[in-house]
């Protein structure tokens, strides 16, 4: 039985790497998150051929773009600038151990407010580019309908320090998530196109 559930595992890992897109179509793909005047001299990281996360594009400027997750539904990749890599890097890192939500948070928490863990200090942007499976073909790159959400990242900030609500009131409208703590960040989620 032990075997089996070996040989079984060993396959399923096989066919999950055989379904990573080509660097060229995580690059593609992860650079459709970043401002167009800025793509071609961001860093992107991705997936090599045995699942491994790792830097597949050298970059020269302040942005560092997230390939998509081949082993999500869909497309979802992301930019943000190069000052959140601290609070990024932790995150991923204690992701890969483990740790859920709450872990994540608490610890980015405490390693922020003691200075262990360096975060912005000024505002800093994140843009987030997705589409649905069926509008999204991975051997190619190609996307016929996606959606973008933005995050301002201003650690420490809340609502009467920014005048933001903390939720939103109407569609697309800037509001404050997580007030007052390490990741305290402005959501700007512009309605769906259809």
């Amino acid at each position: 039985m032990k075997k089996t559930i070996v040989i079984l595992a060993s396959l399923i890992s096989s066919v999950a790497v055989a379904q990573i897109p080509t660097a060229e179509v995580q690059i593609k793909c992860a650079l459709l998150a970043a401002p167009a005047d800025k793509r071609g001299e961001a860093k992107v990281y991705g997936y090599n051929g045995k699942g491994e996360f790792i830097v597949i594009k050298k970059g020269t400027n302040e942005l560092i773009c997230i390939a998509d997750d081949p082993k999500q539904a869909g497309l979802s990749v992301s930019c943000y600038h190069k000052d959140l890599e601290p609070f990024m890097a932790r995150g991923r890192e204690l992701k890969a151990q483990g740790k859920n939500f709450k872990e994540v948070f608490d610890i980015r928490e405490a390693e922020a407010k003691s200075g262990k863990l360096k975060m912005p200090k000024q505002a800093a942007n994140l843009q987030v580019f997705s589409a649905a499976a069926e509008n999204y073909n991975p051997a190619t790159g190609d996307v016929t309908k996606g959606n973008y959400r933005y995050v301002v990242y201003i650690p420490w900030a809340t609502a009467a320090s920014t005048g933001l609500p903390a939720k939103p009131e109407a569609a697309g409208m800037p509001w404050i998530m997580d007030p007052g703590t390490h990741r305290a960040h402005i959501m700007i989620d512009p309605p769906t196109k259809d």
